[in-house]
């Protein structure tokens, strides 16, 4: 390896495998599932993408990790968000703090996906700066049905989840 490979090389996270079904949809962090409702911007708080629910983390750097198996269908540039097509046409979106499109990326790093690759529910995507972010930023985490694709889905009520751990009923 170059000086160069290991400059620009994306630093490998490894976490525990996760199972879970083609049809789950688990949570993307170790955090507290909160009420979609009470975030502060409108579009996520009036649900107008999809049925949603949203995610807090208390730690200083949080790894946000694929919510279900599937196809990384959409990678912002900037790390804020990312979207996931499951096998039978579903789709999720993971949407980190709100507005957090104007930091252009500082405090995201992304991992080591790219648009296009093949993930299963709980592979790392990017990792977070909560600590730098949150000083301007809602960082509140929402998951998104964008397209439940003719399926029926009904989130948790707010709880303390586990990243892999189902967040529908």
């Amino acid at each position: 390896m170059g000086i160069f490979d290991k400059l620009f090389k994306k630093e490998e996270i490894k976490l525990p495998q996760v199972e879970a079904s083609d049809d789950a949809i688990v949570a993307v962090a170790d955090g507290d599932m909160i009420d979609v409702t009470t975030v502060s911007d409108p579009v996520f708080a009036e649900k107008m993408m999809g049925e949603s629910t949203a995610f807090k983390f208390d730690k200083d750097k949080v790894v946000l990790c694929a919510p279900a198996n599937g196809t990384l269908t959409v990678l912002f540039p900037t790390g804020h968000a990312f979207g996931i097509t499951r096998t039978d046409g579903v789709k999720l979106l993971v949407h980190c703090g709100v507005n957090t499109v104007e930091a252009k990326g500082d405090g995201f790093r992304l991992l080591n996906k790219k648009q296009g690759d093949t993930v299963n529910a709980g592979d790392p995507i990017v990792e977070v700066d909560l600590r730098k972010l949150s000083a301007n930023y809602d960082m509140s985490t929402m998951l998104i049905i964008t397209n439940p694709n003719g399926k029926k889905f009904h989130f948790l009520d707010p709880q303390p989840v586990t990243r892999g751990q189902s967040v529908i009923h």
